[in-house]
């Protein structure tokens, strides 16, 4: 809404979850996307960005670690994202909601860091390091040391439209207090530690699987993303196909990549207890071999 004016447009990932696209509709934004590349860790395709950027573009948005990827950026590609949206003279969107759930081997960058080189509006929330998903509380962060953000009077339009966001509901605002200075250092590291096991399962279950990839292991998030071949099964269409079968026949929920803006790819979430991911997969792992092709 503070970035809408006429003809403008803004840069969205892809893959992407869809809100972000209804929400910039709605306000009248134009949306390009950008893709995210697989075979190297889901990072951004500047090029891309480059070539998708024009006069009315307004800004880009990084989401860091990744949903739907796993992915975690490292400070020499954040850095790039950075120097190449000063270039073409747009700001950067963070959504680092999933800012403390990194477990692989790049430490998570806030994209903040580089506030010197793009002005930068993070976005944050409770909902994920403290496993309340559907607590809808969270937070928005400039790091913009050389006041472009003031001087162009975003920050302005911001804080002038606090006022048409209702509070969260009385009992959240009434636990923030107690989460924030009561949960210990050890919730948080236990979450690392099983989000680390169970990615591991994860990745080397899938890859057990002859017509689903994945090209990195996940490093972030609770998800991962996945590529289908349906053309090794007989009776699979495409990734929607595979989905509503795998519900009906073995009572698996996995999201199809088409709505995320990739056809043929399955969304996979793995934050659940190791066996009952074990079962899962296992589920999925027999679902495709009664569905494989004969030989």
């Amino acid at each position: 809404m503070v970035l809408a004016c006429p003809g403008a447009n803004i840069l969205l990932p892809r893959p992407c979850f869809p809100s972000y696209d209804a929400h910039a509709s709605s306000n009248n934004l134009e949306v390009r996307y950008f893709d995210l590349i697989p075979e190297k860790g889901w990072e951004v395709d500047i090029e891309g960005v480059e070539a998708l950027a024009d006069e009315n573009t307004v800004a880009m948005v990084v989401i860091n670690p990744g949903n739907p990827c796993g992915s975690v950026y490292s400070h020499q590609h954040l850095k790039k994202i950075a120097e190449t949206a000063r270039k073409l003279g747009i700001m950067v969107v963070a959504d680092e909601v999933y800012h403390h759930l990194s477990f692989g081997t790049n430490p998570f960058v806030p994209m903040g860091v580089f506030g010197s080189i793009v002005p930068v509006i993070t976005l944050g929330s409770i909902s994920k390091r403290w496993l309340v998903p559907g607590w809808r509380l969270g937070w928005l962060v400039t790091s913009d040391p050389n006041g472009i953000l003031q001087k162009s009077k975003i920050v302005e339009c911001i804080m002038g439209r606090l006022n048409l966001t209702s509070g969260p509901p009385t009992f959240i605002q009434g636990a923030v207090p107690q989460i924030l200075e009561k949960t210990g250092e050890d919730f948080f590291s236990k979450v690392i530690v099983i989000l680390r096991e169970v990615a591991h399962i994860c990745y080397d279950r899938i890859m057990e699987i002859p017509c689903i990839t994945c090209p990195n292991k996940p490093e972030g998030s609770m998800f991962v993303m996945v590529k289908l071949n349906p053309s090794l099964l007989e009776d699979i269409i495409d990734d929607m196909d595979f989905c509503l079968k795998l519900a009906k026949e073995d009572s698996v929920i996995v999201l199809p990549g088409v709505a995320l803006g990739m056809k043929n790819w399955l969304r996979i979430t793995f934050a659940v207890e190791p066996s009952t991911l074990e079962d899962g997969l296992g589920r999925i792992k027999a679902f495709c071999q009664r569905h494989a092709k004969k030989q």
